[in-house]
């Protein structure tokens, strides 16, 4: 489970705007994954035990296939607006390859999502390659403002050591780079909400969708993106998700802009809890009240 951060004026910076709309810190989630893979039999339940090799049969080893088009504004770039100081430049079409080609999972096939338009521009998910992202991703993670909620600052066998927990799983959440008029900007994390340890610390319901949001790009916090786009995601998820009724997100409750961008992008606060590595908001997005919010 991951992050979140908007200022509690969307269009105010913040040096803690990093993490602009993701439902947790990473450092929170690891801590809690790893909480929960120390409990006792006694806290057992069916949220943690493995899927069965029936389902997990269904999941196809990568083919190396490819996603949609980016949208008319990726298909211009050509380099990486932001990553390493070393970084060379890399393609943009190369992002619509994912480490996840998975003939039927658990989150709807993301990487067939497409692209999506929102007022700041269109915007497309793509399944992570640490191969092809980690440099850019590790650099985000090891911005202090983003540090301080994710927790992965450090070498980068850091942030692909939490990567790869991800991709090696059995798909209960899929981490994706965002791709804004074809740059890559931010970091999310789709999951299961209901699958999660999460799960243990509120009333959850089936097919509940989780969200983490990183904007990476400083020139890119403080002006509102994070609610932008988190409202955008969210419609996305329901729109492709049509089991799911909710969308779920527990920030830091003391990581004020990541509340104010869940506000903005109409979710609304539903209960403080009380997690492993933190106290959170919970923060839901209703798919009866999408239109309202």
């Amino acid at each position: 489970m991951p992050p979140t951060d908007a200022s509690t004026n969307a269009g105010t910076t913040s040096s803690t705007d990093t993490d602009t709309g993701t439902a947790m810190s990473p450092g929170a989630g690891e801590s809690r994954i790893a909480s929960a893979a120390d409990a006792s039999a006694d806290s057992e339940d069916t949220l943690d035990m493995p899927l069965t090799e029936e389902l997990l049969a269904l999941f196809a080893e990568d083919t190396g296939a490819s996603g949609g088009n980016p949208g008319s504004g990726a298909a211009a770039a050509t380099t990486v607006a932001v990553g390493p100081p070393a970084a060379t430049a890399t393609p943009i079409a190369a992002h619509a390859v994912s480490d996840l080609s998975i003939p039927d999972d658990l989150l709807d096939h993301i990487a067939d999502w497409g692209p999506i338009s929102t007022p700041a521009g269109v915007l497309h998910l793509v399944p992570v390659r640490v191969e092809r992202d980690l440099p850019i991703i590790g650099r985000w993670m090891n911005d202090p403002a983003v540090a301080a909620f994710w927790g992965l600052a450090g070498p980068q066998s850091a942030t692909e050591e939490h990567l790869r927990s991800h991709l090696t799983g059995d798909g209960r959440s899929v981490p994706c780079l965002g791709l804004l008029e074809g740059t890559p900007m931010s970091y999310w994390e789709i999951y299961r909400a209901d699958l999660d340890p999460l799960a243990r610390h509120y009333p959850a319901r089936p097919h509940d969708t989780g969200i983490h949001l990183l904007i990476g790009a400083v020139g890119d916090r403080g002006r509102g993106l994070g609610g932008t786009l988190l409202r955008a995601v969210a419609d996305l998820a329901l729109d492709k998700r049509p089991a799911c009724a909710r969308i779920i997100a527990e920030p830091d409750i003391r990581n004020t802009p990541s509340v104010a961008a869940f506000l903005d992008a109409g979710f609304r606060f539903s209960a403080e809890i009380d997690l492993p590595a933190k106290r959170a908001a919970l923060m839901v997005r209703d798919r009866v009240l999408r239109h309202l919010l």
